[in-house]
């Protein structure tokens, strides 16, 4: 894989910003593929300079989850949200998505290279009720999340309420739009209410 200095991808990004060319313009011109051009640019418009330098690749089990987090959150795709925090590859938040859904924040967490550990003679520990019971809080608080920051932006700070009546009402409604009408990409295109009765009827 080719690596690109940060001189150079300042030069690409300077002549998106500087409107001698668009994307793909730019991408014939300097060789290099048009969604590593957007990326760049993203990522700069974020993080400015530092967007621009050599990322690291090996991320601790709550950065991996704060990515999750704001992806759902903000409803952003696999290379926004990688533009975002500027993870290198992309691919890895998908897999990222699947370990946290399989096992939780603990699944996100490194393994150590080298040499496996030695079998011990006593039996695995059971995981406590405890602790089964804050990996299900954690879980259901990045759900909570990622439906009030949907929620904020897509009706509470579209409209000036007057009272809370009116709040309460508009609330209604866009609950009821969100789990009836609203179609989501990860759900097939459905409403989490037409996904999970199709899932019922399979």
């Amino acid at each position: 894989m080719t690596k690109y200095d940060e001189r150079f991808r300042r030069r690409v990004v300077q002549a998106y910003l500087a409107g001698e060319a668009g994307t793909k313009t730019l991408a014939h011109r300097y060789g290099v593929g048009r969604t590593m051009v957007r990326r760049w640019v993203a990522s700069y418009r974020e993080h400015g300079e530092q967007g621009l330098r050599k990322k690291h690749s090996h991320y601790d089990a709550r950065f991996k989850l704060s990515v999750l987090q704001r992806m759902w959150r903000d409803e952003l795709s696999y290379a926004q949200v990688a533009a975002l925090f500027g993870i290198r590859n992309e691919r890895s938040i998908p897999i990222w998505e699947r370990l946290y859904h399989e096992g939780g924040i603990d699944a996100l967490t490194p393994r150590r290279r080298g040499r496996p550990p030695k079998m011990t003679t006593s039996p695995p520990q059971k995981p406590t009720e405890d602790a089964v019971q804050d990996e299900r809080t954690r879980e259901d608080n990045a759900a909570m999340e990622s439906f009030f920051g949907t929620l904020k932006s897509e009706c509470y700070r579209l409209t000036r309420f007057v009272n809370v009546e009116q709040l309460r009402d508009a609330l209604s409604r866009y609950i009821h739009y969100y789990n009836h009408e609203r179609i989501k990409l990860k759900l097939n295109g459905l409403s989490p209410v037409q996904y999970r009765t199709q899932s019922s009827a399979a």
